[in-house]
């Protein structure tokens, strides 16, 4: 049976704050538990007014302990800001508390903006051609496998605990694919913004995957955007709120907060505006809880995921639960 997972941002709603906002991803983390969501993963962005995640380890341990039976995650730890051992030792923590429910997903992308990223930086070199290192850096670390002539070889990441979070590595492109499967790791695919083809990255990932300690044969997952309601309508409604937020975005401006309907109905949109947004609706699910179910099982026949995620960006907090209720049902989870 396909998995079903969320991924959350914590987008700032319009009208609301960030404690409110970060109360909303622990109720929804404490909802997609009690109603059978495999996984709960959280993002890392950093300086942003309208999203609420700039730490997921802290989070994770929130939510951990918040919850009951579902797996926490980051979506992602962004490790060219970071060392392989310190993400080694947060993670250890995190899973010698909740041993079994921890994932560790990884990206190379900044978060954030060049000045939050020269912030992040300060006195340290680096570089995103030695994410691969890092990966492999992290892997020795979490499993205690680091080879003989490695530089710290004699090192051990605290505490020393008998079990690991799971690896995974999240990409957007056909190269990120390629060094999940080199790596021997999970991989999840953010379709719900990617410009690479999903399917054809989870080919390449597929059919170059080398077994490792991590895992014998492949592992996937594809993010995507999903709006569940009702009603049609209301899904395409609900969905406004999205349309306007990524236009934004395209357009390298990011809003100051997640808007409300009534502000993205509002809004002056050209024409030039609305064929962005057609455009950008095809890689979107929005529907209701049949339609939405088709097109899911449509995507991953294409893709052959193991997982799918879904990210669900809709500004009535009470709206929001009502589409993981929705689809969850639909997928008898």
């Amino acid at each position: 049976m396909l998995k079903l997972s969320i991924l959350d941002q914590s987008q700032i709603g319009e009208g609301r704050n960030a404690a409110q906002t970060l109360a909303e991803t622990t109720e929804l983390a404490q909802e997609a538990d009690r109603i059978g969501y495999s996984r709960f993963w959280v993002s890392e962005h950093h300086a942003s007014q309208a999203l609420a995640h700039s730490s997921p380890e802290v989070l994770i341990a929130h939510l951990a302990a918040k919850t009951e039976r579902i797996r926490l995650g980051s979506g992602g730890i962004m490790m060219p800001h970071y060392s392989a051992y310190k993400v080694a030792e947060n993670f250890r923590l995190l899973e010698a508390l909740h041993p079994g429910r921890i994932d560790v997903g990884l990206g190379r992308a900044p978060g954030g903006m060049p000045i939050s990223t020269r912030a992040l930086q300060e006195g340290k070199y680096t570089s995103v051609d030695s994410y691969p290192e890092q990966i492999a850096d992290l892997t020795g670390y979490l499993y205690d496998s680091l080879p003989a002539g490695h530089r710290f070889a004699s090192l051990h990441a605290s505490p020393i605990i008998p079990t690991a979070p799971e690896i995974w590595l999240l990409g957007s492109s056909y190269d990120s694919a390629r060094i999940a499967a080199d790596q021997g790791a999970a991989f999840g695919f953010a379709q719900f913004f990617g410009n690479a083809d999903c399917e054809q990255a989870l080919r390449i990932y597929r059919e170059h995957f080398t077994p490792s300690i991590l895992n014998e044969k492949p592992h996937s997952l594809a993010a995507v955007l999903v709006i569940c309601a009702d009603t049609e309508e209301e899904a395409n409604q609900l969905a406004l709120s999205t349309d306007l937020f990524f236009l934004s975005l395209g357009r390298g401006m990011l809003l100051p907060s997640f808007p409300s309907v009534n502000t993205a109905l509002n809004y002056p949109y050209t024409e030039n505006d609305y064929a962005m947004i057609r455009n950008g609706r095809h890689r979107r699910i929005v529907g209701t809880p049949k339609q939405v179910k088709e097109q899911i099982l449509k995507l991953n026949e294409a893709y052959q995921a193991d997982e799918i995620m879904v990210v669900s960006p809709i500004h009535n907090i009470e709206a929001r639960l009502h589409s993981y209720r929705l689809l969850a049902k639909a997928f008898d989870l």
